[in-house]
């Protein structure tokens, strides 16, 4: 995952006149490596609105911060003063996953816990390559793509996107599902798998993009709106 991707902040809290230096303020920071929520403490003075530096300060710090810090204190100058690993202080959200016996479009998936899952990195935000036991006991390794932010459009997306893609005839140019993810304790449909297939992204603008792609891209589009009537 890219370092500039890990955080994102939910904007600042401010206890009082946000023009106001001294007054009290707390950010909301989301980290994706971590899969949690942290709280960002200051003044107005250093986080001033819609900079998000919080996502700067906490990327110094996170690698060396205990799994159980919750929320950390920085000076006006950015430097860390104080740790707290208070449960009262956790603002991760709650998502309310659907349970698998519930859910009858599902009823003829394959499906794995996730604790049969084994975490090889994170390739993106919601987006882990991953290890898990294909046939006859053969490991191979899978894409486990989850959404853990209880956002409403974020968790729209990500339902449509495992029933489409578990129902798509296949073709050549569609990565193929592989199987819903279930938690462990009341087998909750938390996200999906498809085949790993590696090569890396177009996100390195030195990486040529050849016409051949361009093509491909366009029959799949083609494939989708014409003969299936998805709009992508």
């Amino acid at each position: 995952m890219k370092p500039q991707d890990r955080f994102f902040s939910e904007g600042q809290c401010y206890f009082g006149p946000g023009e106001n230096p001294l007054t009290e303020t707390q950010c909301d920071v989301w980290d994706w490596d971590r899969l949690r929520m942290v709280k960002v403490k200051g003044t107005a003075k250093l986080f001033l609105p819609d900079e998000d530096i919080e996502n700067t300060i906490l990327a110094k710090f996170a690698d060396y911060l205990s799994p159980e810090v919750r929320a950390i204190t920085v000076d006006d100058n950015g430097l860390l003063v104080e740790v707290s690993a208070d449960p009262e202080e956790d603002d991760t959200p709650f998502v309310a996953y659907l349970p698998f016996s519930m859910i009858e479009s599902l009823a003829d998936s394959r499906a794995i816990q996730y604790s049969k899952l084994q975490e090889l990195g994170r390739l993106g935000p919601g987006l882990d390559l991953s290890s898990c036991e294909g046939e006859f006991g053969i490991p191979r390794k899978v894409a486990f793509k989850f959404n853990p932010l209880d956002k409403p459009l974020r968790l729209q997306m990500a339902w449509d996107e495992l029933n489409i893609l578990r129902i798509l005839p296949p073709h050549p140019n569609i990565v193929p599902f592989n199987r819903v993810v279930l938690e462990d304790v009341e087998s909750r449909v938390i996200g999906f798998t498809t085949k790993y297939i590696p090569g890396g992204t177009l996100d390195n603008p030195k990486t040529p993009f050849r016409f051949e792609w361009l093509q491909q891209l366009i029959r799949l589009v083609d494939f989708l709106n014409l003969e299936l009537g998805i709009m992508y």
